[in-house]
């Protein structure tokens, strides 16, 4: 039996099967509002038939947003246009949803990847003035973020709780605080981005106590029945940056508060990283995590083939495998995995006549007759 569709339960939610759908940006929104595109886009990998899908870093106030079409859930608007998302999504599909909060720190006020990804100057169309932990721009010659007051972190902190409250009503099964790929809790993680002197900065404690005040606020308000995690860069590719070492004690920190997991990535704080990249690169690093503090892990990083995703899960490595660039080139990724692995997969009725003849039991409960 294939353990990949195997069920698994991230904290008290049942999964279907261990494929996740990582959150991805799509540069889309109006004023923080989902629009057409992400009906399309989500109602489309919502038949994937993957056990989770995170809908793309959202962001918890408007200067948090990555770009100017970044995916807000910040105010009514936000939430009644994610909602009509949702309904339609749910009313064709049993995939799970989650959701990534997300603030960009000094890196918003960016142009969509398209448009080249620069920073969006203030005063120039479209841009604001970013804030940071420290007034440390993320590139040689970009704008200087604001470094934050204790007053700003204390209304940043609120902005995630309020983003959480909304993602409740909004009926989300998990919420994954986003604490990686050089946005605003990852900059107080790294040394390259944290310069700060006060109780917020210098040891790899209070480094970490911001993320960490930010998950206690979070989990403070979710009912139990609904898993919250993180996602984090286990290191920055730069000598004397965040590295394995301290997400393993942020993790293990993270345990006792209820983390359900962590969502292991790497990178993002400065563009002086130097990236090893192949085949699941970054899973060693979900597999230290899993061996040495007990936590789930999710593991992501050019894992694209159903027999490498298999292993991972067989060995060990991971409990889950989050699928980003791979899903969008081919949504029906997990139905080939399964047919590749010998395993059962949910398609919505409509589609059932597809299964080829030599995998006539691969979509599950599928009977279609026609006259």
């Amino acid at each position: 039996m294939s353990r990949l569709f195997e069920a698994w339960d991230l904290g008290p939610l049942r999964l279907s099967n261990r494929i996740v759908i990582a959150p991805m940006c799509q540069y889309s929104a109006e004023e923080g509002s989902a629009t057409d595109w992400h009906m399309i886009h989500l109602g489309h990998l919502a038949l994937s038939g993957a056990g989770l899908l995170i809908v793309e870093a959202t962001a918890v106030s408007p200067e948090g947003r990555i770009t100017p079409t970044d995916l807000g859930l910040y105010s009514d608007a936000n939430e009644a246009a994610l909602a009509r998302v949702l309904q339609a999504a749910r009313a064709h599909s049993p995939i799970r949803f989650a959701i990534q909060l997300s603030h960009a720190g000094r890196k918003a006020s960016s142009r969509a990847p398209w448009e080249g990804g620069a920073q969006i100057r203030p005063g120039e169309p479209g841009g604001w003035k970013t804030l940071a932990p420290s007034a440390v721009p993320h590139a040689e010659g970009e704008d200087v973020p604001l470094a934050l007051s204790l007053a700003d972190l204390q209304r940043i902190r609120a902005d995630f709780v309020r983003a959480a409250e909304r993602a409740v009503r909004l009926g989300f099964d998990g919420i994954e605080i986003h604490g990686a790929h050089g946005y605003l809790l990852h900059q107080f993680l790294s040394p390259l981005a944290n310069e700060r002197t006060d109780a917020y900065g210098g040891s790899l404690e209070n480094r970490m106590r911001f993320p960490i005040e930010v998950f206690d606020a979070v989990r403070a308000v979710v009912p139990a029945r609904i898993p919250v995690w993180m996602r984090i860069s286990a290191t920055d590719w730069v000598p004397g940056g965040w590295d394995i070492e301290g997400t393993i004690a942020l993790s293990q920190a993270l345990k006792p508060r209820g983390c359900a997991a962590i969502h292991v990535t790497t990178g993002g704080v400065s563009p002086r990283q130097a990236i090893r990249l192949g085949p699941g690169y970054q899973v060693p690093y979900a597999q230290r995590v899993r061996a040495e503090v007990g936590l789930p892990t999710i593991a992501v990083g050019l894992i694209t083939e159903p027999e490498q995703a298999e292993a991972i899960i067989a060995a060990g490595e991971a409990d889950a495998v989050s699928l980003a660039r791979a899903m969008l080139y081919d949504p029906r990724w997990p139905w080939h995995a399964a047919a590749k692995l010998g395993a059962h997969v949910n398609a919505p009725p409509q589609y059932w006549r597809s299964q080829p003849r030599e995998y006539k039991d691969l979509f599950e409960g599928s009977h279609f007759g026609q006259r």
